[in-house]
């Protein structure tokens, strides 16, 4: 076997994975993790992808649960030659190991009816301004769905984003048709002297009510984030807190800055955020983070309930 065919002795593969390499079963090969935020790619990434797949690889592309495009079988010595040919189209490889991942995103109000924030934009500047930030402790995960369906598993993310929308009812254009009540699934809409009364107690803001409306009388008076922290999945998965609401998309960076900050303060060893929480309570992330910045907060487990109509309970 030639000398380039063995495996290298020193080579550090935690530190090659932290720069999105990650080892094989197979001696000397790696997969080459590709930077694909909120799994948005061009035509050209796409073709480029291809063809380093079969000029560097065995010809197979593999798509990751968290949309980043991969190329599988790759010898050590072909990783420059990668980066390189990457840079050439304004692409990189992405991270992994202790640090912010990158985000993930559904279609959110760029292209899905469901839609009710736009989920993509959100994604590419989370992206560009923190991606490979380094957490210290454990990998943090973000990300983005457009609407309560949470496509993207905000539930499940270190610090997760999911559109929401408050109606308000226009009562003198309402002609009492009923279609917001027969439309809500958390039944949260009744009849009322002619006009649809609503339960807050019940109401997550899908807005489905104000899509089915046919004269209008049913509209937005708001929209924004739902925030939630320290959820996961794996072997030892946890549901995510639910922290703040109607978060505009200004507010996701400080509250993004000041989790960092907290997690790396507070943290010990390899603990991922949610555990943390756990450990030292959640009130005290709410005190030292939400509060701080100004977020209409979600503070009891009475409040955090009803977002999770069906589901675990974790609170």
């Amino acid at each position: 076997m030639p000398e380039d065919e063995k495996s290298q002795p020193g080579m550090n593969f935690e530190e090659l994975k932290s720069g999105g390499f990650i080892k094989q079963t197979q001696e000397n090969l790696f997969t080459v993790r590709l930077r694909c935020p909120g799994g948005k790619l061009t035509s050209r990434q796409l073709n480029k992808a291809a063809e380093l797949a079969e000029k560097y690889g065995r010809g197979e592309i593999h798509n990751s649960f968290r949309q980043s495009i991969e190329i599988p079988y790759v010898h050590y010595r072909y990783f420059n030659d990668i980066i390189a040919e990457l840079k050439q189209i304004n692409w990189a490889v992405a991270s992994c190991g202790p640090r912010i991942r990158v985000p993930t995103a559904c279609a959110g109000c760029t292209w899905n009816p469901n839609g009710l924030m736009d989920t993509q934009t959100m994604c590419r500047e989370i992206d560009k301004r923190y991606f490979g930030t380094p957490t210290t402790h454990h990998k943090f995960k973000i990300s983005f769905s457009g609407c309560p369906i949470d496509c993207a598993r905000s539930r499940e993310m270190d610090l997760g984003f999911q559109g929401m929308a408050e109606p308000e009812l226009v009562s003198e254009m309402c002609t009492a048709c009923g279609l917001c009540i027969s439309s809500c699934e958390e039944k949260a809409l009744t009849m009322v002297n002619g006009l649809p009364v609503r339960d807050y107690s019940k109401c997550i803001y899908c807005g489905d009510c104000v899509k089915v409306c046919p004269v209008n009388a049913m509209i937005e008076m708001r929209k924004g984030w739902l925030a939630r922290v320290g959820g996961k999945h794996g072997r030892h998965p946890l549901y995510a807190y639910e922290i703040a609401q109607f978060v505009s998309d200004e507010q996701c960076y400080p509250l993004l800055e000041k989790t960092m900050d907290w997690y790396k303060s507070n943290a010990t060893g390899r603990e991922r955020i949610g555990a943390t929480v756990s450990r030292i309570g959640l009130a005290k992330f709410l005190d030292e983070v939400v509060k701080p910045l100004g977020l209409e907060v979600i503070e009891t487990p009475e409040e955090r309930k009803k977002y999770r109509t069906g589901g675990n309970l974790y609170m």
